[in-house]
């Protein structure tokens, strides 16, 4: 992992964390669904036309149509679609650990469909996550947090870990920006479908909802979502999976210093242990893949009239 790499993945990081603080500004006073819908057609129409503007063309891969498609429902309207309806009543924080675990549901699901080995220090850290996150949750409980927000965030953060399941190897052949914008608009047409059924429209002008719906549009719908394409191909998306790590820790700061959400000392335990366990279980990941590749490599046959050392 190079240097761009780097700072690729600690600035998507850190995006796509202060998403949630800006989603809890944002549904204070306006309807969720419907400013998700208006802001993935913002988002969406400035990434086509970007897209546009730098050549990129219409025509997709076979590949990169079914991410698009399953991207723009699972990830834009289910995922983001349920946390910004969690985020009326729960706090930006608690989404933010929620969302994190990702990388640990993916680890459990390839182990428990696909046979995928994880070592020790793989299984540790989902002991640990798993620990973590029980233990934020008890105190939350405790404190009367509001359980069916908590469910929206857990029902989300499954239909973006199926999503990564299912488009593995998915986001080669370039055209990202054109992939980026049609996820977008995709995402739109759901919402706007489905944003009728289930709420009233509701909007009460302020400077933070105009504020945090620019930056949410510009920031982490378009230009982080932009940039995890990128790093997706430039490192894989194992290697790529390993910044998740990071998403508790950025997205408790930015509630913190934004939204002055406090925090527990169980609380910082617990952001701690889940931190610790999906880096844990990322790097163990890493190291599975490294390990199989190297198996493979030795197994293949040798080039005719090639002696052996």
């Amino acid at each position: 992992m190079d240097l761009r790499a780097l700072a690729m993945g600690l600035a998507f990081a850190f995006m796509w964390s202060s998403a949630f603080t800006s989603a809890r500004i944002i549904v204070a006073d306006a309807s969720p669904l419907y400013s998700l819908a208006f802001r993935f057609l913002i988002s969406g129409l400035i990434g086509v036309a970007v897209a546009r503007y730098l050549g990129q063309s219409w025509r997709l891969t076979r590949g990169q149509m079914k991410a698009t498609i399953v991207f723009g429902i699972c990830q834009n309207a289910l995922y983001l679609g349920l946390n910004f309806v969690a985020m009326e009543s729960i706090e930006a924080s608690l989404a933010a650990i929620i969302a994190s675990t990702m990388p640990m549901l993916v680890a459990i699901a390839l182990w428990a469909v696909y046979g995928e080995r994880l070592p020790r220090l793989g299984v540790a850290g989902l002991i640990a996550g798993v620990i973590g996150v029980a233990l934020i949750m008890g105190t939350r409980i405790s404190a009367g947090v509001d359980l069916f927000g908590v469910m929206l965030c857990g029902i989300g953060v499954l239909a973006l870990t199926l999503a990564t399941l299912a488009l593995r190897g998915a986001t080669s052949g370039g055209n990202y920006m054109m992939v980026v914008g049609l996820q977008m608009l995709i995402g739109s047409a759901v919402l706007f479908v489905v944003a009728p059924m289930v709420e009233t429209f509701r909007l009460e002008p302020s400077w933070p909802l105009a504020l945090a719906f620019v930056y949410t549009t510009l920031v982490p719908g378009l230009t982080a979502t932009f940039i995890w394409v990128l790093l997706l191909n430039r490192i894989g998306a194992v290697r790529a999976a390993t910044f998740h790590f990071l998403n508790p820790v950025f997205g408790v700061a930015v509630a913190s210093v934004l939204l002055g959400e406090r925090l527990g000392v169980l609380d910082l335990v617990g952001v701690a242990i889940v931190t610790f366990g999906i880096l844990a279980v990322q790097l163990a990941r890493q190291k599975a893949q490294a390990d199989t590749a190297t198996t493979a490599t030795r197994t293949l046959p040798e080039a005719p009239g090639r002696a052996r050392p």
